[in-house]
């Protein structure tokens, strides 16, 4: 659906409001999506966004700085959805031997099987997240557009 029927604005100012309040709707359009398929599983976007990142490095260990640095939101408390995770046992927390100001934390096997039960159902797929009604080539431009935004 066209952006002036979904916020029901049928002028903009110029093509550069247009495309940034396009964009920013579709961001947040998009979150709703991934909060959705994420709850029958008890996950937030955060925290799974946090087990892709551990799971990434495994076996190695993962520091707080490290998962605040990989992270897709740069405002998450990484601190917080990591007590979140190891609460339902899908992370470990250990002060590391090496340097003991800081702590390794690791994905569990219950926390790579989820990961891999939400890729068995499909649920970050392109269609299911909106993504399906592109070519491969609209997204390979979509995402070098969305790159050159960022500078």
């Amino acid at each position: 659906m066209r952006i002036e029927d979904e916020i029901k604005q049928p002028v903009f100012r110029d093509d550069y409001q247009k495309t940034y309040i396009n964009l920013i709707y579709t961001a947040g359009w998009l979150e709703v999506q991934q909060a959705a398929a994420f709850k029958p599983f008890g996950l937030t976007l955060p925290q799974f966004n946090v087990l892709r990142i551990l799971r990434g490095q495994h076996p190695l260990p993962a520091t707080v700085a490290l998962l605040i640095d990989r992270m897709l939101d740069k405002t998450s408390n990484a601190s917080r959805i990591v007590d979140r995770l190891e609460e339902k046992q899908f992370v470990t927390r250990r002060v590391c031997p090496a340097n003991r100001r800081a702590v390794d934390i690791r994905i569990t096997e219950k926390g790579l099987e989820l990961l891999g039960r939400i890729e068995d159902e499909g649920v970050m797929s392109p269609a299911r997240l909106g993504m399906g009604n592109l070519s491969a080539g609209e997204m390979h431009q979509l995402s070098d557009l969305l790159d050159k935004v960022r500078g």
